[in-house]
């Protein structure tokens, strides 16, 4: 078997965990945690807070490319789905034609941000690393799933587009509308487990790294205002058709 061959077969298993990578850093997180608050002990606390708007704008840019995927995306395509690979049709117009992996390259925005809240530069380096070779392997399994599907089409498709590096002046308007709907029932989720991420993160800065526990007013409030979204849309979804599509 082919090292690439390899590397797609045990993609193909990681993509059903593919969820689960900011758990096996837990252990590490906890480490690097007591080791945090660098930025205020060498700059102050402004300097903390401007450094902790910067981690989340780029955890909400995550999610901002996480929706204008999801919004374009064909019926039955970038879904979450686990079990197996799923594609009725092939995205090629919108982010697809700026970048291949737009969700992966999502996530990995969110996930940047929350590692880079900690203010430790080894646990930063050590999650990059990580998030890399964890999905290069879900990629390489994806694309080889691709491939024998669409065949040409695929090939022509992926020869013009980046696999993780966004070209945006690609960028091609696709055919059918922006889809709100979907996206506020699949990404609500999604943008309170950001905010969560962040919210933890700081409380655990804040114990590990100082040694009390200190609640942060902002960080609640936005906890709060997430929640609120999500169990609305929620109760929309669960309880109403006003989010049918």
């Amino acid at each position: 078997m082919q090292l690439k061959d390899r590397l797609a077969q045990e993609g193909a298993w990681l993509f059903r965990f593919r969820s689960f990578l900011p758990f096996l850093l837990l252990p590490i997180l906890l480490v690097a945690l007591s080791q945090s608050e660098m930025v205020e002990q060498l700059l102050g606390e402004k300097a903390e807070d401007v450094w902790e708007g910067f981690c989340l704008a780029i955890s909400l840019l995550g999610v901002a490319i996480r929706a204008v995927t999801i919004g374009y995306a064909a019926y039955g395509t970038s879904g979450r789905n686990t079990k197996r690979q799923r594609a009725d049709a092939l995205n090629t117009a919108g982010i697809y034609a700026v970048v291949r992996h737009p969700l992966y390259l999502g996530n990995f925005c969110i996930f940047l941000g929350v590692v880079l809240l900690t203010q430790v530069w080894w646990f930063a380096v050590i999650g990059i690393l990580s998030y890399w070779l964890y999905y290069e392997r879900i990629i390489l399994a994806e694309e080889a799933f691709l491939r024998e599907r669409f065949g040409e089409a695929y090939e022509s498709w992926a020869s013009d587009t980046p696999i993780f590096v966004p070209r945006i002046s690609r960028w091609k308007h696709p055919d059918q509308p922006f889809g709100l709907k979907t996206v506020l029932k699949r990404e609500t989720s999604t943008l309170f487990a950001t905010v969560l991420s962040f919210t933890l993160t700081d409380i655990g800065m804040d114990l590990l790294g100082e040694g009390h526990l200190k609640i942060d007013a902002g960080w609640m409030g936005l906890l709060g205002a997430a929640l609120l979204l999500y169990l609305a849309v929620r109760f929309l979804r669960k309880r109403t058709s006003l989010l049918d599509t």
